[in-house]
């Protein structure tokens, strides 16, 4: 097996297990994708088409007004970055993302993805378990943004989310915790 796709195959074995044979077929009509920092990989008012897994490098997920941007989501390890709501439901999605670093991608298209859950009758349980993964990350993330201070937030981030800290400019961690940039420098100097 390509090294590209250790990652991608761990997960599937681990979270979704296929036969061998699935398994093999899967990972063999994803094809690698590169990106320079910088780069749109998805904009609002589009629909998801792939199905993308994040091999190495660093994304933000986030809504986009005229008045503002507000960062709702990164990704700093290997996983799947596909807004699934928009994906599964053939919808608008509402979410931008960016690559804050040189990227690799693993993407595979709607059509021959679905092909392949039903071949091997596995897709019902993906999207489920993806689904439900996914609503209860949301609701955890709303739940804590209207009920916990700016410092818990950050805190949190401390103990859970270190690699943020490490790999994401403090001005998108600062837009993430709805604080400025000036806010942040103040809760780190109080909690360092």
């Amino acid at each position: 097996m390509k090294l590209q796709f250790k990652e991608i195959a761990r997960f599937f074995e681990t979270e979704y297990p296929l036969n061998q044979d699935g398994l093999n077929e899967l990972l063999s009509s994803f094809e690698v994708e590169h990106f320079r920092k910088g780069t749109q990989i998805l904009m609002a008012k589009n629909k998801e088409k792939q199905l993308r897994f994040l091999n190495s490098g660093s994304v933000r997920e986030y809504y986009a007004t005229t008045e503002k941007e507000t960062n709702i989501n990164f990704y700093t390890k290997p996983q799947f970055i596909t807004d699934l709501y928009s994906f599964n439901n053939n919808i608008n999605t509402n979410k931008n993302q960016e690559s804050l670093t040189a990227i690799e991608l693993l993407v595979i298209n709607k059509k021959p993805f679905y092909e392949l859950l039903k071949k091997y009758e596995c897709g019902k349980s993906f999207i489920d378990l993806s689904f439900q993964r996914l609503l209860k990350h949301k609701e955890l993330l709303e739940f804590n943004r209207i009920t916990k201070t700016a410092d818990e937030l950050y805190k949190e981030l401390f103990i859970y989310k270190p690699n943020w800290l490490e790999k994401i400019p403090q001005y998108h961690i600062a837009s993430y915790l709805n604080i400025t940039p000036e806010t942040l420098s103040r809760i780190r100097r109080r909690i360092s």
